[in-house]
């Protein structure tokens, strides 16, 4: 007797779906924007520059032929602005069905030059961000839940969360205890959701991204001499590309992740497990030396006009 392919094995389409996604504009959210999109996703992207996340959803909407990609500038720390952006992707795109909160911040600074401005400014955008994205759309989450019981009975699903983080925070990482602390916040956020929303049937999962090559978050954090020592490092021996996060997006998305909540999957190659990589150090600094001489690397991405001083 041949047993029905549903019962071993789920669907990765995401047919008639909307995706709404903060931090939409950035490298690794675009690509799992475009992944959903291609797979039969509509979405509506958030990002607090205008031109860019209206440029980036035009080139993510050609994806797939006749993809809506709905843009939005709007600041995650403005609880009213989101709101209204959560309510304007239902009206234009019926529904919110899975949301990716992946707005960050980040930059390479010791502790002894950061400032509490700074501090507070990636906090805000993480963490903060973080529970006014899930507050902002849990209403529109939900009602996708109770059309799409779990587990799934047509390979379609509904009422998914994904929270954007990081590693830092498992071991520690010289120079980054502002980012540590907003993406540990972010996991435990993430862990409440999955707690207090489960029984509507809304699972809420994190990704933590290792190093991946390619985006402006390793521009800002790994200097542009030590890529290549840095993958030493890694068991794998590559840093992850922009496929390897958009692959696990649909995993947890789509049927094949039904009984996956309040977990985070690492997407890093192993690379925490071997203490992770150098932030803001070149291949000739040796930790704690460089520490002690009060240097970081001047082949980083600061994003800002000066850096921090020591």
């Amino acid at each position: 007797m041949s047993i029905p392919r549903s019962e071993y094995l789920s669907s990765q389409w995401i047919e008639n779906r909307v995706v709404f996604v903060t931090g939409g504009a950035g490298s690794i959210c675009s690509a799992q924007t475009r992944a959903m999109v291609y797979l039969g996703a509509n979405a509506c992207i958030i990002g607090r520059n205008a031109q860019k996340t209206e440029s980036v959803a035009a080139d993510i909407a050609t994806a797939r032929k006749g993809a809506k990609v709905l843009a939005i500038a709007c600041d995650v720390r403005d609880v009213q602005s989101l709101s209204n952006a959560a309510e304007r992707c239902v009206k234009e795109l019926g529904s919110i069905d899975f949301l990716i909160a992946g707005a960050a911040g980040n930059f390479v600074a010791p502790i002894t030059g950061l400032t509490s401005n700074g501090f507070k400014s990636v906090m805000d955008i993480d963490a903060l961000g973080t529970f006014n994205t899930v507050k902002a759309t849990i209403p529109y989450l939900i009602e996708s839940a109770a059309r799409n019981p779990n587990p799934s009975t047509n390979g379609l699903t509904g009422g998914r969360i994904i929270c954007i983080s990081a590693t830092f925070h498992y071991t520690g990482m010289p120079m980054q205890a502002h980012v540590a602390a907003a993406k540990a916040a972010v996991d435990s956020i993430s862990s409440s959701v999955a707690l207090e929303f489960g029984p509507y049937g809304i699972t809420s999962n994190v990704i933590a991204p290792g190093g991946i090559e390619g985006t402006e978050g390793m521009e800002r954090l790994a200097s542009s001499k030590a890529t290549k020592d840095m993958t030493k490092h890694i068991p794998l021996g590559r840093l992850g590309t922009l496929r390897d996060v958009a692959d696990a997006t649909v995993y947890l998305f789509s049927d094949a992740g039904n009984y996956v909540n309040g977990n985070v999957l690492v997407v890093d190659g192993a690379d925490w497990r071997n203490k992770g990589m150098g932030v803001g150090r070149d291949p000739d600094m040796q930790y704690p030396d460089f520490l002690l001489k009060g240097e970081f690397s001047k082949f980083v991405k600061t994003g800002r006009k000066e850096k921090p001083k020591l």
